[in-house]
């Protein structure tokens, strides 16, 4: 007897699972967002557009991200969330249908000098877990191979109880074995200190001889060595002993008593070496940077050759490969090397390693070295190495949130990035990217278009649909999306040439290039060809080294607090300050909320926050000052009608206009405010917190700060990153004003409106790091458009239509 299967014919109900296909926001009110509402199809790639500052990442990342990560912290048990973040839920009524969020932002990687892109990745643990395998001789295991593990070895006597009073000592030995060399500890460079930059010698302690930065008379750190009683104060410091000497440049840390207070009086350079040699040159101020520049010489390490590692993890080698030669491979070549190994007992090591570094080069980052410092790293670079660690993820159902993920590409690697972000949407999850760039809008499932201005005249929703729909409406960014811009009709004529010869910086190849002065100069190439090898390794160090002035504008974020505004960043509170204090009588220190005159309720913050533990914090508008941080008897003083708290609420074309004249005419006050204007940030309010800025302001706000310093060359580092398609076209008019008035302006960037705009173009490659380093192309944007030379040419063609 036989049974047929039956079939159900009958349409399914909907089960209640699959109802959940939306992230619902309603009421969202975080920074300039006025009660936005909308839903978000999951599983589908929804791309967000705007000006710059109109809510986009208030959105995507303070809002829906935030709230995500926030859930998922509160599923931990309260002794964990101890030592977690904890933030506060963002303003929103609704926030539904979440999913896990994994945040790919342009923050940069850590600047520390034992940090590389191996380590920032998987696959320096793995690459040290194959020689401890296979590595010829053996030395031992992974730890082996690491720079940042010392090899240390101790012995002593253990007390053991047998019991009875009974005790017996033993001998008990430890050893470890790491690969850190120990002459540069790890860091590949060693440094040698001018001692002549640190203290004027024919000067005593008591004549201050210090011309280090923080070292200052009346200070703590110069106090320590005047009193510790190792020095008579008024001896000049050339009439020491041998051992005064020794005390005051290498003593090692000692207690010392000091008017009744216990402190550590330690020598000045190993106190200089952790005080400023510990941290990444980028990461300093400009002060501190200035001084160690003058002050300290970095040369490669002699003992280890830059590879950070000791002779014996560097003799262990895999086919007269060392683990230093294959993290100074290209990672597309180290790919390669690491295919052609055939080991059974390592095989699904090799497999996992070959991925990753595969993934590398799928994400256009197969020119770079595992021993590639991580802060060196551009934005652009810095995301898609987070990026890699989650293309071969087998998580499904999860919100990837990215943010411009094409900075730093070249229009060549854009369709790359494109096919990267779909390939994560089909795996079946959700992905939300921030960005302006037309080619990537133009793949998205679904576009929010947020606007309609920027600030306070954004933060709300114009549009959201399709691109389609997106063409056909009469938003900002629909009429600019398709927008082209022309070749230059007439190019400016050079007033001569910057002569640059054999520049060998990282993978040039002996480059010699002319760069015309008094033009608008763009140097492009594909991500890796050597654009800032040229700019910043050749040319402003050749500058710097001259004396020459040039002001260089880079990808560097700027830092700042709560307290950090445009006014305290520019500089433009200072000549405020004084306004305010020559129109009243008093002090300038009474006009600072850092200061004198701040509120005591809540130290000139504006509010007070309650900690509460392992819950979020609540912060809550000062009673006392009511949010304006000054005391009330400084807000009585005026000027021109305006108390100090009123300026500060000022956009800054109002201010500029106050400022201009009148009772308030402060010139000093006014040029700075003219150049915010220049940069289109005339709607931020001068007491605008940093924190809250978008990326794209954050550069406008540096930009228009450089712009004050005196030169005769700018030099600025992709300055369309976080611009939107309107926010080009003004960006180009400030760059014809600096030409127009006699500056030399050059550009490295990738986006064809600024190479189009350009008087002169110079073109590297024909690839990335061994197959770049070369000049394909010098010349006028219309000469390259024509010869279609180079993947360059062949974009900027398409771009413009020829």
């Amino acid at each position: 007897m036989s049974t047929t299967a039956r079939t159900d014919t009958r349409t399914p109900e909907p089960h209640a699972a699959d109802s959940h296909d939306l992230i619902r926001v309603h009421g969202a009110r975080v920074n300039n967002l006025k009660d936005v509402s909308i839903e978000i199809p999951k599983r589908r790639l929804t791309v967000f557009t705007g000006v710059s500052g109109s809510g986009k990442s208030s959105l995507v990342f303070d809002t829906i991200a935030a709230e995500s990560q926030r859930l998922i912290n509160e599923t931990y048990s309260a002794f964990v969330q101890g030592f977690m973040p904890t933030p506060n839920r963002p303003e929103a009524d609704v926030l539904e249908g979440l999913t896990t969020a994994i945040i790919v932002d342009q923050q940069r990687m850590g600047t520390d000098p034992r940090s590389t892109v191996g380590t920032a990745t998987d696959a320096n643990a793995m690459l040290r877990i194959l020689f401890s395998r296979l590595g010829k001789p053996h030395i031992g295991p992974p730890a082996a191979f690491s720079f940042n593990v010392a090899s240390v070895s101790a012995s002593g006597g253990v007390k053991v109880d047998r019991g009875a009073d009974r005790t017996r000592t033993e001998k008990v030995t430890f050893s470890r074995t790491g690969g850190m060399c120990t002459h540069c500890e790890g860091r590949g460079a060693v440094s040698d200190i001018d001692l002549a930059q640190l203290y004027d010698d024919s000067k005593s302690l008591s004549e201050g001889p210090f011309t280090i930065p923080t070292y200052t008379g009346d200070g703590w750190v110069v106090r320590i060595i005047t009193e510790s009683g190792f020095f008579d104060p008024d001896k000049p410091i050339r009439e020491y002993t041998k051992k005064e000497r020794y005390d005051f440049l290498y003593r090692e840390p000692t207690k010392v008593k000091i008017n009744g207070v216990n402190l550590t009086y330690e020598g000045l350079i190993p106190k200089i070496r952790k005080s400023f040699l510990s941290k990444d040159r980028e990461s300093m101020q400009p002060h501190i940077r200035a001084f160690v520049d003058r002050a300290v010489t970095f040369t490669e390490c002699p003992e280890c050759d830059g590879t950070r590692l000791s002779e014996r993890a560097r003799s262990s080698k895999i086919g007269g490969i060392s683990i230093a030669d294959a993290c100074a491979m290209e990672i597309r070549d180290l790919a390669e090397w690491v295919r052609g190994l055939d080991e059974v007992s390592v095989a699904p090591l090799l497999t996992a390693l070959g991925q990753s570094l595969d993934s590398f080069v799928e994400i256009g980052l197969g020119y770079l070295s595992l021993d590639r410092p991580t802060g060196t790293l551009s934005g652009g670079e810095a995301q898609r190495v987070k990026m890699v660690r989650h293309l071969g993820s087998s998580l499904t159902d999860v919100t990837y949130v990215f943010d411009e993920p094409t900075i730093g590409l070249h229009p060549h690697d854009i369709q790359r990035m494109n096919d990267l972000l779909l390939r994560l949407r089909d795996k079946g999850n959700t992905v939300l990217v921030v960005e302006h760039k037309p080619e990537v809008v133009a793949i998205a499932d679904h576009v929010v278009d947020l606007g309609p201005g920027a600030g306070t005249a954004g933060g709300t929703v114009c549009f959201e649909g399709t691109v389609e729909g997106l063409r056909a409406a009469s938003t900002l960014t629909g009429r600019h999306l398709d927008d082209r811009a022309s070749l230059r009709k007439t190019v400016r004529e050079p007033a001569g040439t910057l002569e640059i010869r054999g520049a060998t910086t990282h993978n040039l190849r002996n480059v010699d290039v002319d760069i015309p002065l008094g033009v608008l100069c763009v140097v492009t190439g594909v991500a890796g060809s050597g654009k800032s090898s040229l700019v910043h390794g050749s040319l402003l160090r050749r500058s710097e080294a001259e004396g020459t002035g040039v002001v260089c504008v880079d990808q560097t974020p700027i830092r700042g607090s709560r307290r950090s505004n445009p006014a305290t960043y520019t500089g433009l509170l200072d000549p405020i300050r004084k306004a305010f204090a020559k129109a009243c009588g008093v002090k300038p220190a009474l006009f600072s909320a850092n200061s004198s005159g701040a509120c005591p309720t809540c130290n000139g913050a504006g509010v007070v926050y309650t900690d509460l533990a392992m819950m979020a914090g609540v912060a809550t508008v000062c009673e006392e000052c009511g949010g304006k941080r000054f005391q009330a008897s400084v807000l009585e003083h005026r000027l021109g009608g305006r108390d100090i708290s009123e300026v500060l609420a000022m956009p800054v074309t109002e201010a500029e206009e106050f400022f201009g004249a009148g009772e308030a005419r402060t010139p000093a006050a006014h040029r700075i405010l003219g150049r915010l204007a220049d940069v289109g940030l005339g709607y931020l309010t001068l007491g605008q917190p940093l924190t809250t800025l978008s990326g794209g302001e954050r550069q406008r706000l540096k930009l228009a700060t450089r712009m004050g310093e005196k030169s005769g060359v700018y030099i600025l580092d992709e300055p369309t990153t976080g611009l939107h398609l309107a926010d080009v076209e003004q960006l180009l008019a400030l760059l014809d004003r600096l030409v127009d008035s006699g500056r030399t302006v050059i550009v490295v960037e990738h986006h064809q409106a600024v190479m189009a705009h350009a008087d002169w173009i110079i073109d590297l490659g024909p690839g990335a790091g061994h197959d770049g380093g070369r000049i394909v192309f010098e010349g006028t944007p219309a000469d390259l458009v024509a010869s279609c030379s180079t993947l360059t040419g062949e974009h900027l063609a398409a771009y413009v239509g020829a």
